[in-house]
């Protein structure tokens, strides 16, 4: 899992059978190196624009979504409301 932040939503009118009714957002990741790199995750949890979320990623996605054939590697299951790192304040 990863933490990230959803800096954006995705709107798609054709999409795989079991996505249909899915909420599709954009995500940033945090606490990695410089890499700016986005991608997209799986909405479970009713999560919005600018939240820290946590991320199940492979397989375990599939699971939290309750459909293990779903085309997904990444699902969003918590929202984050506070990160505490060990030796900062």
């Amino acid at each position: 899992m990863i933490l990230g932040q959803v800096v954006g939503t995705v709107v798609a009118t054709r999409k795989s059978e079991t996505l249909v009714g899915q909420k599709l957002l954009v995500l940033k990741p945090l606490y990695t190196p410089a890499k700016e790199e986005v991608f997209v995750a799986v909405d479970t949890v009713g999560a919005g624009v600018g939240e820290t979320v946590l991320v199940a990623l492979g397989s375990g996605a599939r699971l939290a979504l309750h459909k293990e054939q779903a085309p997904i590697d990444a699902a969003i299951v918590g929202i984050v409301d506070t990160v505490k790192i060990s030796g900062s304040e």
